[in-house]
């Protein structure tokens, strides 16, 4: 296969085989906020053929610190799209899916999980993550997932293990818990960083995220610019169905969104990456 001049240098390093292997590689993201966003553009700049983009979140202006679509001039607007419109402005030729809506007991049965070869899970709502996790590991395809990447300051400290072997992640800890009430005993790779958490609150506790004052949009989406037919995501709230809302910047969850990448890449380009041993409650 002949591939265009902008992957020239991705194809010095991984050779020609390799590009058509991203090519045709089938990867379904899950969460485009600070680190799936990241992700996802690092997956198609490098050649990822095929990429399913899911979040039913609209744009919020305490997005624009760290989520690679939001600008201050498109607040409302559904992360998806713009998200879907940046990547295609970078790869035309991308086959790129937006879907407007959240993994849930209400939406999971409407994704094929098996069709593609990598599940990413980048969502940050504990039960869905679990109940994804579960799905995607029963799928059959190679599943990646982020853990805690909030309260965070030490981009040297991001790591990847077993989620079984992951430590001093609040996040990992929950979700090790759960899976094992729930009896999976499967394994999968995470991303993860063991720098203890920094919990610092402002004085105006009273206002801002998870409070009556939340800055998140209010109002239903407007027709997506240039796609007036595209379909919407109900309006929501997330932040005041969330225990804390944790402080994050964007050289952490980019990070992490980029090792995400690496993991796909890596295991496309030059074999399978494989989780380490199963270990003992570390964290």
């Amino acid at each position: 296969m002949r591939h265009p001049r902008t992957m020239h240098r991705t194809e010095l390093l991984l050779g020609s085989d390799g590009l058509d292997r991203l090519a045709r590689a089938r990867v379904i993201l899950f969460g485009v906020g600070g680190v799936g966003s990241y992700c996802a553009e690092a997956l198609v700049r490098t050649g990822v053929g095929h990429l399913t983009l899911v979040d039913n979140d609209l744009i919020c202006i305490t997005n624009v610190n760290r989520q690679l679509q939001a600008t201050a001039g498109n607040v409302g607007q559904v992360k998806v799209y713009a998200l879907r419109d940046r990547l295609l402005e970078i790869r035309p030729d991308a086959d790129l899916w937006a879907v407007p809506k959240p993994w849930d007991e209400d939406t999971r049965d409407e994704f094929d999980l098996g069709a593609y070869d990598y599940v990413i899970d980048a969502i940050d709502s504990l039960n869905n993550k679990v109940e994804l996790i579960r799905a995607a590991h029963a799928s059959g395809a190679r599943l990646y997932s982020a853990m805690g990447a909030a309260s965070k300051l030490d981009p040297t400290r991001v790591q990847v293990a077993s989620i079984w072997d992951t430590r001093d992640c609040r996040l990992a800890r929950l979700v090790r818990s759960r899976l094992r009430r729930r009896g999976f005993d499967g394994d999968f790779l995470t991303v993860f960083s063991d720098e203890p958490v920094r919990d610092v609150q402002t004085d105006d506790a009273d206002e801002g995220c998870g409070t009556a004052a939340c800055f998140c949009p209010k109002q239903a989406p407007s027709p997506h610019p240039g796609d007036p037919d595209a379909e919407l995501p109900v309006a929501h709230e997330w932040c005041s169905s969330k225990a804390r809302i944790n402080g994050s910047l964007v050289h952490m969850t980019a990070t992490f969104g980029m090792v995400l990448a690496g993991l796909v890449i890596q295991d496309v380009s030059s074999g399978p990456v494989e989780p380490v041993a199963k270990g003992g409650e570390t964290g």
